[in-house]
């Protein structure tokens, strides 16, 4: 990523999509979640819907929500991933080698490409895995697909 990007992402010149934000947090070895609540020192115990953060990225159909955000304290966290009918989205490595991931689909179909090995998921799905390259998510053309992700 140019230093001029980096800039005008600072800047608020332009928003981050899912893409680039995804680089960063591979330049970092941080999860988007932390990326987003860096700051943040302790914890609440109980996160409502209405305080769960969410983000979109409109350009690629992707909305998250983030059910239990990342805490210094803590070493897991959740989030719900939405994709669009027929949405993508390609990460060009893991924010963190080894990044324990399991994905448990809810609803429509989902196609993950992960460390080169192809799967395909359905309602009630889950996929475990430790990110360690590229992925690639692609969602239902039809249905699209609603997912739960667990990291640790």
């Amino acid at each position: 990523m140019s230093r001029a990007t980096l800039s005008r992402l600072e800047n608020a010149e332009v928003s981050a999509t899912a893409n680039v934000l995804g680089r960063l947090c591979q330049a970092y070895g941080i999860t988007l979640s932390r990326l987003i609540h860096l700051v943040e020192d302790d914890f609440p115990p109980l996160v409502r819907r209405s305080a769960q953060t969410v983000w979109e990225d409109a350009k690629s159909g992707f909305k998250r929500r983030i059910i239990s955000p990342p805490a210094r304290a803590l070493a897991g966290e959740a989030m719900e991933g939405l994709l669009r009918p027929g949405a993508q989205i390609t990460y060009e490595g893991p924010p963190r080698a080894g990044l324990e991931h399991h994905l448990v689909l809810l609803e429509g179909a989902l196609h993950i490409m992960v460390d080169g090995a192809s799967h395909t998921l359905h309602p009630g799905d889950c996929l475990r895995y430790q990110l360690r390259g590229p992925s690639r998510f692609e969602a239902d053309v039809t249905a699209g697909a609603r997912y739960l992700l667990f990291t640790v």
